[in-house]
């Protein structure tokens, strides 16, 4: 029987940022949209998701974020504006945008996606656009109100931050959300 494990790997973000993005979401909150909230503690910064993959591929996994990680140095980011996935017609994934050394950023994720590619791993056909996941639409909501709310509350920005690890992490759906844990944490060069 195989032994498969759910990943992804992902920029962490310093406590100080997960606060101030907690914040902005209990002001969301107050809304009363039918949103399955992400738990603050739990946002970051997707560059690559896996999916189900066999424990022992694991370990080079943790290879190729390794060595992507060295190929680049800490990076000045923010966390900046709130927008939504498919579009404000009919939402369904509201985030955080990331600003900062994009172009870096994309660069990152772009040698972490060709060593994975290396290894088996198809490479990522949607361009990257490097987001902080809020929340997930559960149900219609009302356009208006919405788009009310994110003129509101789009100004949100937090300050500059250092991004300077990569990890692999295995994440477990439970009924009372994802457990992600720390697989590998890849320093940045």
């Amino acid at each position: 029987m195989s032994n498969i494990i759910r990943t992804f790997i992902a920029v962490e973000i310093p406590d100080k940022i997960i606060s101030s993005i907690a914040k902005v979401q209990e002001d969301i909150k107050t809304y009363g949209f039918k949103i399955r909230w992400v738990r603050p503690e739990s946002i970051h910064l997707t560059l690559k998701f896996l999916g189900n993959i066999e424990a022992a591929d694991a370990e080079n996994v943790g290879r190729a974020v390794c060595e992507a990680a060295r190929a680049v140095a800490p990076l000045s980011l923010q966390a900046k504006g709130i927008g939504v996935f498919s579009g404000i017609r009919r939402p369904r994934v509201v985030w955080v945008g990331i600003t900062g050394q994009l172009e870096t950023l994309g660069r990152l994720q772009k040698t972490l996606d060709e060593n994975l590619a290396a290894i088996g791993f198809p490479k990522e056909k949607r361009p990257f656009k490097g987001h902080l996941t809020l929340g997930r639409i559960q149900k219609k909501i009302d356009s208006k109100t919405f788009i009310e709310a994110l003129d509101t509350l789009g100004i949100f920005e937090t300050e500059t931050f250092t991004a300077d690890r990569v990890v692999l992490y295995k994440s477990e759906l439970k009924a009372s959300g994802a457990v992600y844990t720390k697989l590998v944490s890849a320093p940045l060069a």
